[in-house]
C-alpha cells in the first residue's frame, strides 16, 4: 500500500501545490477536507519502538490523540536540518490539541549518540523512534527522509505524507493537522519529500518472501524460540507446534513482533549481552514478519515440528534434590489478599552449598510473586515470619520467571534444620482456586562446592510519588558499593505502572555505562537479565536504576489513571525495585566478609534519595518520612553549611536517630544484611 501512495504522491504532487490554498479555504466550509486525495487511504499497524531515551512509545496507545505526525529521520540529512524549524513550530502549533509528533529513524547504522548530537544542534526536541529492523518504515512506505506522515487515530490511516510544506508557501501538513483536530476527515494527496534516500535493502528482496521455506527456515526459528513456552504444559496461551497452528497465528505473530510483545525478552537490542538470551535476532525477526506478510506459505518439505512430541518438562532442571512444598492457599474469585508469609520445615539434616531453585505453579494467574529466605527456630504449624528474619534468599518466582541459576562457580549456603520462610503475593482474578506451588532445590555434589558466594542485593525506592495522569514520570535510586565487587545480573521490578527501566553503573572516575535498558517493562514478564561477562565494578562504583512510570489513561494496566500512586504492596500501588546479584571480590566460601553487605545496606538510603546522584542530600529531594525528618533537622546535620548532607554527615546523623527497623510489609527492601547472604557468614 505504501509503495502505491508514493506513486500517486509523484502524479499529484504539482497538482496539490496548486489545490492547496483553494482546499484551505473549503475546508473551513465543508465537513471533509479533500485536497487531490489518495487513491485510498493507506492503514497504519500497531508498532512499538524505542526512542532516544530509551522509552517505548506505541502507536495504537495514542488513540486519544486528534492527529499523530510521524516524520522520517536520517541523522546528517540537509533537508531536515532545513526544515527543522519548521518541525518544531508545527509542533509548537499543535501540541495542545493533542496532537503527538515522532520521528522515526530507519536508517541503517543510526547511533543514539550520534542522533541525540544532530537533533540538538538543529534544534529537533520531539521522540525519535529507532527502527533497527527497518520492519515499520517498510510497511509505511518509506523511502526518503523528511517525509511528514500524518496519521488520524480515528481510523488508523494516513490523511497526508510528504514534504512538511510547498516551496510556495502552501501549507501542506499544517492543513491536515488542522483538518483532523477540527474533527473533519481528511484525504491529501501525497507530496515528495524533499530528503536524501533511505535505503531500505529487504525491499528488492520482496518477491523472494513468499519462496521463504517453511521447512527449512520458519520451522526452525519457532522451535528454537517459541515452542518453549507454546506446547503444552507450557506457560503461553496456545500451542505453535506444526504448520496449521502456526499459520493460523501468523497474524498475532507478526503484530506481537511489531509491538515488541513476544518474545517477552524486554532488554533493548543495543545496551548489554546476556546468557540464556531469549530474543529473536534481527534477521529472525525480519524474517518472520515477511513470511507473514507473503501470506505465511507452506512450501515444499516435511513439516520439522509435526514430528516432534511437544510436552514441558515436570522439572525443567531434572528431578530436584529437595522439593519444598508450600502450604495451599485458597484464592478468593475477588478482593484483595495480604501478603502470606508461612514456615515450612527444613529437612535438611546437614548444610549444602545451593546451585538453582525452581517453581512449579498451578495457577499462574493468580501468583504475583513468591520470594523465599531461610530463617533459624522451629518450623511449627501456622508459623509465619516477617522478612527481617530471613537469612540467605533461595530465590524466588515472578510472572513468565523460570529457574534461579546461580552463575558458575557462585552458590548460596542452605544451613540444616531451622526454616524456609516464604512471601506469597497472591490475585485474585475472578474465579476462586486453590494454589499449590512447589519449590524444587538443587545442591552442588558434595567435594565440588563453589569457590564464591553469591549475594542480592535491592535497590528500592520507598519515597516514589507518581502524579496522577502522568505518562512517562521518572524516577531514580542508586547504591554505592563500599568494595571491589563482581556484578553477575540484575533484576528489575514494578507494578503495572512501571514503563521502563534501566540499571547503569557510575565508575570513582565519573564514567557512566549503561548495562541494562528495558524501553518497556512488562509487569507480567519479570526476568533475571544475567551478564554475558560479569562485570567488575571498583570500591566507590555506583549502581544507578532509572525508571519511568505510567501513571496516563493510555495505559491499559493502569487501575486508576486519577490516583497519586505510591509504595506498596499490592498490584494496584507502585514500586521501584531493582536487584543485583553480585560477589565480593576479596571473598570467597572459605573466607566470608558479611561485613561488606553491612556497609551496603548503610549506603542506600541516600542513595534512594539523592536524585541528582551528586553524593548529596538537598532539600527539595527529602521526600517520605526519612526525608520529612531530615528537613526538621537539616541545619544541624549539614555541619559544613555547604547546603547539602553528604554520606559522612548522613551517617553522623543515623547514629542519633531512632534504630529503624525494615518494615515487615516491605517486600522489595533486602534484611539487615543484603538477601543471599549465608547464614553460616552472618
Amino acid at each position: 500500500m505504501g509503495f502505491a501512495i508514493n506513486r500517486v504522491g509523484v502524479i499529484f504532487g504539482a497538482l496539490s501545490a496548486v489545490l492547496g490554498a483553494l482546499a484551505l479555504a473549503t475546508a473551513t466550509q465543508s465537513p471533509a477536507l479533500a485536497v487531490a486525495p489518495s487513491a485510498a487511504p493507506q492503514m497504519v499497524d500497531d508498532f512499538r519502538l524505542p526512542d532516544q531515551n530509551y522509552l517505548g512509545r506505541q502507536l495504537y496507545r495514542l488513540g486519544d490523540a486528534r492527529a499523530v505526525v510521524i516524520i522520517t529521520y536520517a541523522s546528517g540529512d540537509k533537508a531536515i536540518r532545513a526544515e527543522a524549524r519548521a518541525y518544531m513550530d508545527l509542533k509548537a502549533a499543535h501540541s495542545a490539541p493533542g496532537v503527538e509528533f515522532m520521528m522515526l529513524a530507519s536508517k541503517i547504522g543510526e547511533t543514539r549518540p550520534t542522533v541525540i548530537a544532530d537533533a540538538k544542534a538543529v534544534g529537533i526536541d520531539m521522540p525519535i523512534l529507532f527502527d533497527y529492523q527497518q520492519i515499520i518504515g517498510e510497511s509505511l512506505g518509506v523511502t526518503r527522509a523528511a517525509e511528514v506522515i500524518v496519521i488520524d487515530p480515528r481510523t488508523w490511516t494516513v490523511a497526508y505524507r510528504g514534504a512538511v510544506a510547498g516551496k510556495g508557501g502552501e501549507a501542506w501538513a499544517k492543513q491536515a493537522i488542522e483538518g483532523l483536530v477540527a474533527g473533519r476527515k481528511v484525504s491529501m494527496g501525497a507530496n515528495a519529500p524533499r530528503g536524501a534516500v533511505i535505503a531500505f535493502p529487504e525491499r528488492a528482496k520482496a518477491a523472494s518472501f513468499a519462496k521463504i521455506s517453511y521447512a527449512r527456515t520458519i520451522a526452525p526459528i519457532i522451535q528454537a524460540k517459541c515452542t518453549g513456552c507454546h506446547q503444552p504444559g507450557g506457560i503461553g496461551p496456545m500451542p505453535l507446534n506444526n504448520y496449521e497452528q502456526i499459520k493460523g497465528f501468523s497474524p498475532m505473530i507478526r503484530e506481537v513482533l511489531r509491538t515488541n510483545r513476544m518474545p517477552p525478552y524486554m532488554a533493548d537490542q543495543t545496551v548489554g549481552h546476556f546468557l540464556d538470551d531469549d530474543r529473536l535476532s534481527p534477521d529472525q525477526i525480519k524474517t518472520l514478519v515477511h513470511w507473514v506478510e507473503a501470506g505465511a506459505p507452506r512450501g515444499e518439505g516435511e513439516d520439522p515440528l509435526a514430528k516432534i512430541k511437544f510436552q514441558a518438562p515436570e522439572w525443567p532442571l531434572g528431578k530436584p534434590d529437595v522439593i519444598v512444598e508450600i502450604p495451599a492457599a485458597k484464592i478468593p474469585a475477588s478482593g484483595v489478599m495480604e501478603y502470606q508469609r508461612p514456615v515450612v520445615k527444613n529437612v535438611m539434616t546437614e548444610g549444602r552449598w545451593m546451585k538453582a531453585t525452581t517453581f512449579r505453579v498451578t495457577d499462574r494467574q493468580v501468583v504475583h510473586h513468591i520470594l523465599t529466605g531461610v530463617v533459624e527456630g522451629e518450623a511449627t504449624e501456622g508459623r509465619t515470619a516477617s522478612e527481617a528474619e530471613w537469612g540467605a534468599s533461595l530465590g524466588g518466582y515472578g510472572p513468565g520467571r523460570g529457574s534461579n541459576l546461580q552463575p558458575e562457580n557462585t552458590g548460596v549456603w542452605v544451613p540444616p534444620s531451622g526454616g524456609i520462610a516464604f512471601q506469597n503475593h497472591y490475585t485474585p482474578y475472578g474465579r476462586e482456586t486453590v494454589e499449590k506451588t512447589q519449590m524444587g532445590v538443587y545442591f552442588y555434589p558434595k567435594g565440588q562446592e563453589p569457590k564464591y558466594v553469591l549475594r542480592t542485593f535491592g535497590i528500592f525506592d520507598f519515597t516514589i510519588a507518581i502524579p496522577p495522569g502522568e505518562q512517562f514520570h521518572p524516577e531514580v535510586a542508586s547504591v554505592e558499593l563500599p568494595r571491589d565487587a563482581i556484578l553477575y545480573g540484575l533484576t528489575p521490578h514494578a507494578h503495572h505502572r512501571g514503563g521502563s527501566a534501566s540499571v547503569s553503573i557510575r565508575y570513582p572516575d565519573g564514567r557512566e555505562e549503561m548495562l541494562l535498558a528495558l524501553p518497556r517493562y512488562d509487569f507480567s514478564w519479570q526476568y533475571e537479565y544475567f551478564l554475558k561477562e560479569p562485570l567488575l565494578a571498583p570500591a566507590g562504583s555506583k549502581v544507578i536504576t532509572r525508571w519511568t512510570y505510567d501513571n496516563s489513561t493510555r495505559n491499559p494496566a493502569n487501575p486508576d489513571p486519577k490516583k497519586l500512586v505510591t509504595w506498596g504492596e499490592q498490584s494496584s500501588e507502585e514500586m521501584l525495585a531493582t536487584y543485583f546479584h553480585y560477589r565480593w571480590v576479596d571473598e570467597t566460601v572459605a573466607d566470608q566478609r558479611p561485613e561488606y553487605d553491612k556497609m551496603l545496606q548503610a549506603n542506600l538510603i541516600l542513595g534512594v534519595m539523592d536524585d541528582n546522584i551528586d553524593g548529596k542530600l538537598t532539600p527539595p529531594e527529602l521526600r517520605g518520612q526519612m526525608g520529612d525528618m531530615l528537613k526538621k533537622y537539616f541545619a544541624m546535620i549539614d555541619t559544613d553549611k555547604d547546603g547539602g548532607i553528604d554520606n559522612k554527615e548522613f551517617t553522623a546523623a543515623q547514629k542519633l536517630m531512632p534504630r529503624r527497623q525494615r518494615p515487615n510489609n516491605n517486600p522489595a527492601a533486602p534484611p539487615p544484611v543484603a538477601t543471599g547472604t549465608p547464614a553460616a557468614a552472618q
